[in-house]
């Protein structure tokens, strides 16, 4: 991540907004708020635009 400034790479808002999880993909550091965790969780694909390599990922699935 080039910015200066954390922001989540689904909705852009800061720590100064929302609270960040920090996140390691391919040896880069990347932040996601709490709010779309569940999209890296269940749907990585969707991230595929900030996280290249991800469309690949298979979603958690919740069947036993």
């Amino acid at each position: 991540m080039e910015d200066s400034k954390a922001a989540c790479l689904y909705c852009n808002r800061t720590s100064d907004q929302i609270p960040l999880l920090m996140l390691e993909y391919k040896d880069e550091n990347y932040w996601i708020c709490p709010q779309h965790l569940p999209v890296l969780i269940h749907e990585p694909w969707k991230l595929a635009s900030h996280l290249p390599g991800i469309e690949g990922v298979e979603g958690a699935s919740h069947k036993h």
